[in-house]
């Protein structure tokens, strides 16, 4: 993009509306995109009864949204900057809408999971095109509050889908958690056309070899981890999925360290700032996802709440965002991303693992209760700042390079995470009594601890704060680094 352009867009959206539209537009279109992510969960046992189907097949209602939102998340933004971001979010949108229509009216479990597909590539092209929308719209002084705000939200959306799912499910029907979509993203249409400014990228040819070879890569290791409890971990096509698609995400990295204009560029991930904040991200997600995946399902199979019981159980979990995301943005910008990420994430695995120790058949909701707090409270910590530390990591051009990357990353630890965990689950335990589904779910979120703990070191990589010296800083004020040097030549 031009600097003459780069000046207009400021300009642009002051005209059409500024920084108020901007972030209640891409709000709601996070929202939307991110709610999706989880609002199954609570719906899975209707889901099971009207259509039958084995785990495996309750898997890919949630991963079929989760893979195909993760491997073209980096090819949306891609898009975006190519074609006009205004544009492609446009697009976005009306795939989003339509694929949630069809999924409410899915006759059978295949079409459900076909849907959720194409759902996901809706939201691919929407979901890192609203972060680097907002940042073109929000004057530099002001975007740690307006990433609080956006995290919020959009945190509030991934940890809330299993109560508005319950809710919806037991209230109407499962159908109407994807009914929802349709009338926000009717309204986000002409309001996304209207109130937005257009901007563009660097306009560099679209990577269509670094595309398939992702996608062919976490398709194959998804699926595999997810068969694999099905058929055995022998099975020749479990093993052939989990080789190639290994060698497919070899390929990848090798390409985007050789290709002149690649998807993602693996010269960024020598900043310690972006290694280390995609790497934590990725991890939390890993083992959120899972957890909450099975979590749900324990609360009304084994201690028999209602969709809508354990929906409003959660809340202290759930709800936190609401209260604790912005102040996580304001904390951001005082003392720095990297003290609230870690200290978000240690206290994401402190929950976790205290579930692991007070689940049972016969768990009483106030042993639950410290672990639901304690894990809100560090989800919420986590998800403003993040995006801060990510924006702040890479030169302005390339934003949505870095929002369609960590995005990507924290969908695919989220597939990962429920392939994982729902594999430890079967090999320990299964759904034939309360007791052999506590035996299945109680490794598992030892593992999803694990995993955020792991997430929480990632954090502390994450070069501190450095005091503000001049203009060319990031949110964190720090010097850009031998790879931004690079990346502006």
């Amino acid at each position: 993009m031009s600097e003459q352009t780069a000046q207009q867009v400021p300009q642009s959206a002051e005209r059409r509306g500024g920084a108020v539209w901007a972030l209640v537009i891409t709000g709601v279109a996070g929202f939307m995109a991110a709610l999706d992510n989880l609002v199954v969960t609570t719906a899975l046992p209707s889901i099971r009864e009207d259509f039958g189907g084995a785990l495996d097949d309750l898997e890919w209602t949630v991963s079929a949204y989760t893979l195909t939102f993760a491997v073209l998340l980096m090819f949306g933004a891609a898009l975006g900057d190519r074609f006009g971001r205004r544009r492609l979010f446009l697009v976005g949108i009306t795939v989003f809408t339509g694929a949630s229509a069809a999924a409410a009216l899915a006759p059978g479990i295949d079409s459900l999971i076909a849907a959720r597909a194409v759902q996901g590539v809706g939201a691919a092209i929407m979901m890192p095109l609203t972060l680097t929308l907002l940042t073109a719209a929000v004057p530099a002084a002001k975007r740690g509050m307006a990433y609080g705000i956006w995290g919020a939200v959009n945190g509030l959306a991934v940890a809330s889908g299993p109560l508005i799912g319950g809710s919806l499910t037991e209230h109407l029907s499962w159908q109407w958690i994807f009914w929802l979509n349709v009338p926000l993203g009717l309204a986000l249409l002409p309001l996304a056309r209207l109130r937005l400014a257009e901007s563009f990228g660097t306009g560099a040819p679209l990577d269509i070899r670094g595309t398939l070879l992702a996608s062919g890569g976490l398709f194959g290791i998804v699926y595999g981890l997810v068969r694999a409890p099905v058929v055995g971990w022998s099975d020749g096509l479990v093993l052939l999925a989990l080789f190639a698609g290994t060698a497919l995400l070899v390929g990848f990295v090798f390409h985007g360290m050789r290709a002149r204009n690649p998807m993602l560029p693996m010269r960024l991930f020598r900043s310690r700032a972006f290694a280390g904040i995609n790497a934590a991200s990725l991890l939390m997600f890993l083992g959120m996802f899972g957890s909450i995946f099975l979590l749900s399902q324990y609360m009304q199979g084994v201690l028999g709440y209602s969709p809508t019981e354990a929906g409003l159980r959660m809340l202290p979990w759930t709800g936190m965002p609401m209260l604790v995301a912005p102040v996580a943005g304001y904390l951001s910008d005082r003392i720095g991303g990297r003290p609230v990420v870690a200290a978000g994430l240690f206290l994401q695995a402190v929950g976790l693992g205290w579930f692991a120790l007070v689940v049972a058949a016969d768990t009483s909701y106030a042993a639950q209760l410290p672990a639901l707090v304690i894990s809100g409270i560090g989800m919420s910590l986590f998800f403003a700042p993040a995006s801060a530390l990510v924006m702040s990591s890479v030169l302005p051009q390339e934003q949505g390079i870095a929002s369609g990357a960590n995005n990507a990353l924290r969908e695919v630890g989220g597939a990962l995470g429920i392939a994982v965990m729902a594999s430890i689950f079967s090999s320990r335990g299964g759904y034939e009594s309360a007791q052999t589904f506590v035996d299945g779910i109680r490794p598992a979120l030892w593992v999803g601890s694990a995993a955020v703990a792991v997430a929480a070191a990632a954090a502390l990589c994450v070069p501190g704060r450095r005091r503000r010296a001049g203009p060319g800083k990031g949110v964190e004020g720090e010097t850009p680094g031998p790879v931004l040097q690079t990346a502006s030549h």
